[in-house]
């Protein structure tokens, strides 16, 4: 988040788009709703009728994979209206023109065949947005998990650095992580291309200051995502793997692929705390520690870094994650895995990783920081680019609408979107283990508009067959005008009836994310 969750409740216009944020970030919702009591405009823009949307000043139900088209003619209609922030153009950032000149393709009638979207509303929610004080952005996987994924974040960066709303309280562009410390775990160097804070491999003298510190030679070369892995596995490329704290087998698209690929490894090891269905196909199982079995710290969604201190004794054999990797290092002939404590291994992190320099232990002890604090006596930063962007000028960058990888058809004439619910957390590893949330939600369910199920003679709970050209489950259906005609969704937690059967693994050509949220299916009575 270039913002943070606490500055929310300053803001005078929320746009919440590919977000379901009552139900799967209800703190944050909290923060939306005393923003919204203090008289702030709230803009939902998404294609199911979600729980917030009642809550709206404006709802918008936009087409599936059509955000771009949008956030294009959104822009179209500031600067066609003279809404947009001049002297924040002129001065802190560049590339406006191309900017300007593209989405003059993108009228309100045009937007409107695109996405389905009224013109005379895509202009009040241009009007709101532009012309409030401080507008923030609110977005997640819904924005993020297209073949356009990339191309979806850079207009709301348009769009936001457009009206000025960057660099001030209450404003900016908010991406939602799905998971916890999943901020961390990118900021730790989780990422194929990068080493701690985003240091490229690539980067010669980032290289080297990582090979200096831990005495080894590094690969100059980005290193492969998570689905180049899997198809790595599938054709033999990649022998092994290491597994820890995730359940490919139910959060990765096409899981019939994901499994061919798993399976077809030479070897396979998992940590986790439950046996989840990935676990069940290993051939090592690691007991890992839940987080009130070990110390360390977790980085939010907002930057925010903060301690997690042991409640308990970890249980049986299980230990915490990174006594679990050292003991792995030392045993294949790594060197320097000779940590005591993860305030030691913290200590590397803050030497090798600029933004995180002025964080200590001792200092997280009193309070959360949030990076960038580059010394002992910076507080931190409670939100990014205040005077300039860190690159200098923030640059625009001219972006045009391109459909989903697979469009409805006469074979498959219905849309699947994906998404998750308030009771069961994402392949339900930890919630599907609590009696108390299996009680409230327990089983998968296809929502359907009245319409479709008119047409396909289907009831209400009645089970029915899903079916796309990777695969089919069954499931039952209900009947809602939460989706618009054409349109169907399936929450992914259920392994008995799993959405991701039926996803698309095509990717983004960027980013390299799999388009989740996007594909063609058809449901047939049974």
């Amino acid at each position: 988040m270039t913002n943070s969750i606490p500055d929310l409740e300053e803001a005078d216009c929320i746009l919440i788009t590919g977000s379901n944020t009552t139900e799967t970030h209800p703190l944050i919702a909290s923060r939306v709703f005393k923003a919204k009591e203090r008289g702030a405009k709230l803009i939902v823009i998404e294609p199911r009728r979600i729980q917030l949307a009642d809550y709206a000043d404006l709802y918008l139900r936009q087409r599936p994979g059509t955000d771009v088209a949008w956030i294009n003619g959104m822009m179209n209609i500031i600067i066609s209206q003279g809404w947009q922030d001049d002297d924040f153009i002129k001065n802190r950032t560049e590339g406006f023109e191309a900017v300007r000149e593209k989405v003059k393709e993108y009228p309100p009638e045009k937007v409107e065949q695109i996405t389905g979207i009224p013109r005379d509303d895509l202009f009040r929610a241009a009007e709101i947005y532009a012309k409030s004080e401080r507008s923030a952005i609110l977005y997640a996987m819904g924005i993020t998990q297209h073949t356009s994924g990339t191309d979806n974040a850079l207009s709301l960066c348009n769009l936001a650095m457009l009206t000025g709303n960057i660099g001030k309280r209450g404003s900016g562009v908010n991406p939602l992580r799905g998971q916890n410390n999943v901020q961390g775990a990118c900021d730790m160097g989780g990422l194929p291309n990068v080493f701690t804070a985003y240091q490229a491999v690539t980067d010669e003298n980032a290289r080297k200051k990582f090979e200096e510190a831990w005495g080894v030679k590094l690969p100059a070369q980005v290193g492969l995502t998570l689905m180049e892995m899997m198809n790595g596995a599938a054709e033999g490329k990649l022998k092994a793997m290491f597994i820890l704290g995730e359940n490919p087998l139910l959060s990765d698209p096409d899981i019939a692929h994901v499994k061919e690929a798993l399976e077809n490894l030479e070897f396979l090891a998992v940590q986790d705390i439950f046996l989840t269905e990935t676990a069940q196909l290993a051939d090592i199982v690691l007991a890992g520690a839940s987080w009130a079995e070990k110390d360390g710290t977790f980085t939010g969604t907002d930057r925010r870094v903060q301690r997690i201190r042991k409640a308990i004794e970890p249980i049986g054999e299980s230990k915490p994650d990174w006594q679990t990797i050292c003991q792995l290092a030392k045993e294949t002939g790594g060197k320097g895995f000779d940590y005591q404590s993860p305030e030691e291994v913290f200590a590397e992190i803050t030497r090798l990783t600029p933004s995180y320099q002025g964080i200590s232990y001792s200092r997280l002890d009193k309070e959360g920081i949030q990076w960038p604090c580059r010394s002992n006596d910076d507080p931190g930063t409670e939100f990014l680019h205040r005077d300039k962007f860190t690159k200098g000028l923030g640059t625009f960058t001219p972006v045009d609408f391109r459909e989903p990888a697979e469009l409805p058809d006469e074979q498959y004439p219905l849309t699947l979107t994906t998404g998750r619910g308030m009771f069961q957390y994402h392949t339900g590893t930890l919630t599907r283990n609590s009696p108390t949330l299996e009680s409230e939600l327990s089983e998968g369910f296809i929502e359907i508009n009245p319409l479709d199920a008119e047409r396909l003679n289907i009831a209400n709970d009645e089970t029915v067959k899903v079916a796309s050209r990777r695969g089919e489950i069954r499931i039952k259906a209900q009947i809602t005008p939460k989706v618009d005609k054409g349109v169907v969704f399936i929450p992914f937690h259920f392994a008995e009836s799993a959405a991701n059967v039926l996803t698309n693994s095509a990717l983004d050509p960027v980013a390299k994310i799999p388009e989740l949220k996007v594909c063609a299916v058809k449901v047939e009575k049974i």
